[in-house]
């Protein structure tokens, strides 16, 4: 039997009776949602909430109404929704939670949860050859049923975040942390598979471009896409945006494990035809957003999404106030790095994060799991405090 991915197109700029009716329409020609989602039972939600982009629009996070639809068709088949995440190394899920609308469904009796701040437990994956043994929370553990309900964007790290990258969520930070240097694109479909998520539904209304995963640029396709089979789903939507399906690592390898399908042949796509919502999203490495700097090194070795989200939204600050030349020179370093280039001198080197630490006498260093902010200011102080940009001292870890 082939794998089922449904695709419904909305109107520009959707509303929440539209987005209502394309989850549902999603939902039903992808082959409704799976017994198990019955009377009394569990089912964890769980959306991108990586970290407050700077604009709800932006594509960085799941739009709220996809999760209100979702959980209100949870509910019409008697089970408890539950929408659960925790968000990037080091960022506050109840920020984002408020900041991108999520509180407001809370306000209206939906169950929004920060698992960052519910009991963990640790657990074996006898399959886990990445990441055997980790941390995850309670909550997770005790569902009944995973539904992942990811934003179509790009992703500096993976070309893509869908469905199965999104359930990195389900583990605490310290695993996150060490599967980005162990094996990111082995290590999450080891994950998925120990978790068992039954469906998915892509948000794609509001999806990013660029430098994802929160600092791309958006762009309106006004989608949504479902699925019971995440490998397949993620398949058919990189081929929307883009790519071939061969292209995004991540998709293969948990093809390879067995969670899903990627062969074309063995794939049903129903609602609207790839190739009539197709658009080619612009790659992270593509991305011209410092196309005006001066020469400089940036290297982000094996580093997480935290690190690499401080150390480009302080690159998006130094832009924006004019001072991309002072990066002249500079060496950029995150993650666990195991060696500096030679004749980098310790005025022009940033070692950025807990990772990178062994270097940190060697230059100057932004101390955090992750950085609150990489103070590049350090190097013109004078011109950043006339700019009103924040001056960061050089700290102790």
């Amino acid at each position: 039997m082939k794998s089922i991915v449904s695709i419904v197109k909305m109107t520009q700029d959707p509303g929440r009776e539209e987005i209502f009716e394309a989850v549902s329409q999603a939902v039903e020609k992808a082959g409704g949602l799976p017994p198990v989602i019955s009377t009394d039972k569990k089912v964890l939600i769980k959306p991108n909430l990586v970290a407050v982009p700077h604009d709800r629009r932006s594509g960085a996070t799941t739009h709220p109404e996809v999760c209100r639809a979702l959980a209100e068709l949870v509910k019409a088949r008697g089970a408890k929704p539950i929408i659960a995440e925790s968000a990037a190394v080091g960022v506050k899920t109840r920020t984002v939670i408020e900041k991108m609308g999520y509180s407001e469904l809370e306000k209206e009796g939906y169950q929004v949860i920060d698992l960052k701040e519910t009991p963990r437990v640790k657990v074996h994956n006898p399959e886990g050859r990445i990441i055997p043994d980790f941390e995850t929370f309670k909550l997770v553990q005790e569902a009944d049923a995973i539904i992942s309900v990811p934003v179509m964007k790009t992703h500096d790290s993976t070309e893509v975040t869908l469905s199965l990258k999104n359930l990195k969520g389900l583990i605490s930070d310290k695993p996150k942390m060490a599967m980005h240097r162990l094996g990111l694109f082995e290590g999450v479909p080891e994950i998925v598979k120990y978790f068992k998520p039954v469906f998915a539904v892509i948000d794609g209304i509001y999806t990013q471009e660029g430098i994802g995963p929160v600092f791309g640029s958006p762009v309106e396709m006004d989608l949504v896409m479902a699925s019971s089979d995440l490998v397949a789903l993620d398949c058919i939507s990189s081929m929307v945006m883009g790519y071939k399906p061969e292209e995004v690592l991540l998709t293969s390898f948990a093809a390879k494990l067995g969670i899903g399908t990627m062969e074309l042949s063995q794939i049903e796509v129903v609602g609207e035809a790839v190739d009539k919502v197709h658009r080619r999203f612009k790659r992270a490495a593509e991305d011209d957003i410092l196309k005006e700097a001066p020469p400089f090194q940036l290297i982000f070795q094996n580093a997480c999404t935290g690190c690499r989200n401080s150390v480009v939204s302080s690159l998006i600050d130094l832009k924006e106030y004019g001072h991309l030349d002072y990066l002249k020179d500079k060496v950029i370093i995150a993650g666990p790095v195991k060696e500096i280039p030679a004749g980098v001198s310790s005025n022009n080197l940033i070692v950025v994060g807990k990772c990178a630490r062994k270097f940190k006498d060697k230059g100057f260093f932004a101390p955090g799991c992750p950085p609150y902010d990489v103070p590049f200011a350090k190097f013109f102080e004078d011109d950043a405090r006339q700019a009103g940009l924040h001056v960061v001292q050089q700290e102790k870890e």
